[in-house]
């Protein structure tokens, strides 16, 4: 077989994996309602720390990322885009166990053009014409979201917002992906270990070690963490940007079913204008990624 048929196939098969985690991580975290989003996040962030620093170290990896955590402007990055991503899973997982799973969805279905929009306010970069429609018609399903629960979206807003800037940051780390996982973690575990400890001081450890079920549940949630993000990096290296950007869709599209057919979440007129607005913009938004991308190769053709 052709080594760069394999390495498309294999690149997809990550890509796919990693979203489709993504896409029904919602299950899994519904599993652990009873416990509160804070104390969830601290055990994912120590979890998580352990997992992937402990990957590292057996593939001697971690030389490199020690070297970049003495660099102060590498470890300011890793840790704004730490605050950035703890966040984001703070209210993801809060958002999951209070049944709003569909508020989710519609968040990581705008994040693509809130990234379009930092790009142009942060990084100066100009729209093509079917770039402003896609952001036009993003507003246009947020607005409408907004206009059946009479107020902002906040949910769907501030994950859309966080994710799209911490994917900014992220971009300017130069740090591969479990690197940078390794950093981020790292610079959020003494929170994470110092809420736990202080959950031990009021005479208990919060939720952990209440039953051999939730135990399980939060030492796992270091590998939900941990894994799709792997399988992502694996992807991003073996595909072209455009593969990238239309597999992506697959994870808020799952979260999108599971939130209607697993946990019956209502599904109006006006919410289905919304989500039906947003995937028209992400229509054109992947459609201009593809001609771009066909252009650009032409053009190294020649």
């Amino acid at each position: 077989m052709n080594p760069a048929t394999t390495m498309m196939r294999e690149g997809v098969a990550a890509a796919l994996g990693a979203y489709v985690l993504w896409g029904l991580v919602p299950i899994f975290f519904k599993q652990l309602g009873s416990v509160p989003a804070l104390e969830i996040i601290a055990h994912r962030v120590v979890w998580s720390l352990l997992l992937v620093g402990s990957l590292l170290a057996v593939r001697g990896r971690l030389a490199p990322v020690w070297r970049h955590a003495q660099n102060p402007r590498t470890l300011l990055h890793a840790a704004l885009a730490a605050a950035l991503v703890m966040t984001n899973w703070f209210i993801f997982v809060w958002a999951v166990n209070a049944d709003r799973i569909l508020e989710t969805s519609l968040g990581y279905f705008i994040t693509p053009l809130v990234s379009i929009v930092l790009g142009v306010v942060v990084l100066h970069e100009r729209l093509r014409p079917r770039q402003w429609a896609a952001v036009v018609l993003a507003v246009t399903g947020v607005a409408l979201e907004g206009w059946r629960i009479g107020g902002l979206p906040w949910v769907s807003l501030a994950l859309a917002a966080t994710f799209g800037s911490y994917g900014l940051l992220r971009k300017q780390l130069p740090v591969d992906a479990a690197g940078g996982l390794l950093l981020e973690t790292a610079c959020a575990a003494p929170f994470a270990a110092l809420y736990l400890l202080w959950l031990g001081t009021m005479g208990n450890m919060g939720h952990f070690g209440q039953t051999v079920t939730i135990d399980v549940l939060l030492v796992a949630s270091g590998a939900v963490t941990a894994i799709p993000l792997l399988l992502f990096a694996i992807g991003a290296r073996r595909l072209p940007l455009a593969t990238m950007g239309f597999l992506q869709y697959v994870a808020p599209s799952l979260s999108f079913l599971v939130a209607i057919f697993f946990y019956a979440e209502p599904m109006n007129l006006s919410r289905l204008l919304a989500f039906a607005a947003i995937w028209v913009g992400l229509a054109l938004y992947t459609a201009d990624l593809l001609l771009a991308t066909q252009a650009e190769a032409a053009r190294r053709r020649l």
